[in-house]
């Protein structure tokens, strides 16, 4: 949920509303929030969501966190992990998620990248959060003996969190 609100939250501020979209679980079509906004709301159609016109067309705030909630309840990592493209992680970018879709499934962000000024080591900061999309918290490497929150990028064929790991090929961007 957190990383899904945080794509939309970044979409909205950067005045590219137009591009906020996810897709259902059920059918795997796209939620997209223009529809929303014009008036348009979701409901279910047997396994999938039929879209009609039911409210006013709305863009404030409080409309977009409205429709946040329909997208938490009709999409998650399952439906993520489809949609995102595959990555390689000699080519990790901020932004980019470690996925395993399902139910349940999990995701973690890539939310910083540093590199060793004389080495050239490059290294990583995962975030995660659970539901409901609120409260964000910062990954130890539990390979760290110091405790490091930061990942070695070379960090073999499995990327090991405290509490899930994820093979290197989990990587997907938007």
């Amino acid at each position: 949920d957190a990383i899904m609100r945080l794509r939309a939250e970044w979409l909205r501020a950067t005045g590219k509303s137009h591009l906020i979209a996810f897709n259902d679980t059920g059918g795997g079509r796209p939620m997209s929030y223009a529809r929303w906004a014009a008036g348009e709301r979701p409901r279910v159609s047997g396994r999938s969501l039929a879209w009609s016109r039911r409210a006013a067309p709305d863009q404030s705030y409080a409309a977009f966190r409205r429709y946040m909630d329909v997208v938490f309840s009709y999409a998650g990592t399952h439906s993520l992990a489809r949609e995102l493209k595959s990555a390689r992680v000699d080519t990790l970018a901020v932004g980019d998620i470690f996925i395993k879709g399902g139910f349940p499934g999990h995701a973690v962000l890539v939310a910083d990248l540093a590199e060793h000024p004389g080495t050239g080591e490059r290294r990583f900061l995962l975030v995660q959060s659970y539901m409901p999309a609120q409260d964000i918290h910062v990954l130890k490497d539990p390979k760290a003996a110091d405790g490091s929150p930061w990942y070695p990028l070379e960090f073999g064929l499995l990327l090991v969190t405290p509490e899930w790991t994820f093979p290197r090929t989990s990587l997907k961007r938007w």
